[in-house]
């Protein structure tokens, strides 16, 4: 349970944080924070819950990564849907209080402003076609697993793991928010989807499909270019899984 309940505090501060600062300061006057601003929000927000938690939990936060590193052979299935609906979870109840927050000042409109939703075509910040979306989604959340399975393998640089992880999510943000409003989670996607409601719902398949085959990908072919069954879990645990 503590497992659990530290994957969707995580997965809280990840949508709280980076969908915040997309929502409240991106475009505020004079001193909008940006794109820059935003993407280094989500970069922040994993990497400090993955100093924070991670020990507990293994830092997940994303239905993606939960897949893929069971797919990489560092997870048990067993505990793959309780982590994804933990992460759902934290992902809905900060969007919630995302759009709570956001209603209180009366220059905000769902509509215009949609809580910082995925979208492709007409609501892609860049109006990138679906297929475009879909590539990119793909690509960067099986990048990410590369990432995350190689910076927490015990041969790794101790202790830095999160740093690479935070900035490979930065880095992720930097190239895909004209795209997508980038997703790569869907726990991230879910919340902000079901509130804005309509087109976000809609649209919201692709970013569950896209992230979890780019997660399940990523996981699969680091395991098998870069096999090693010493390799800990990443589960908060040092055993590994079998």
């Amino acid at each position: 349970m503590s497992r659990l309940v530290a994957e969707f505090i995580g997965t809280f501060w990840l949508v709280f944080g980076g969908a915040g600062s997309a929502v409240f300061a991106a475009a505020f006057p004079e001193v909008g924070i940006g794109l820059l601003g935003v993407s280094l929000a989500f970069g922040l927000a994993v990497m400090t819950m993955a100093y924070s938690v991670g020990h507990i939990s293994g830092s997940h936060f994303n239905p993606a990564v939960t897949l893929g590193v069971w797919a990489g052979g560092r997870f048990p299935a067993r505990d793959v849907l309780p982590y994804i609906l933990a992460q759902v979870a934290g992902g809905i109840l900060a969007a919630l209080l995302l759009y709570g927050i956001a209603r209180g000042t009366p220059s905000f409109d769902l509509a215009t402003d949609g809580l910082a939703a995925n979208g492709y075509g007409q609501h892609s910040p860049g109006r990138y076609s679906l297929m475009a979306g879909f590539v990119v989604e793909l690509v960067l959340t099986f990048m990410f697993l590369i990432i995350i399975m190689g910076a927490t393998h015990r041969k790794a640089p101790a202790g830095f793991a999160p740093i690479a992880i935070g900035l490979a999510l930065t880095l992720i943000h930097l190239i895909s928010i004209p795209i997508t409003n980038t997703s790569v989670n869907p726990a991230r996607s879910t919340g902000p989807a079901l509130i804005v409601g309509g087109w976000a719902v809609q649209q919201l398949w692709m970013f569950w499909l896209a992230p979890l085959l780019g997660g399940l990908l990523g996981g699969m072919a680091y395991r098998s270019m870069f096999k090693d069954d010493s390799a800990p879990d990443i589960t908060g645990e040092t055993q590994p899984v079998t």
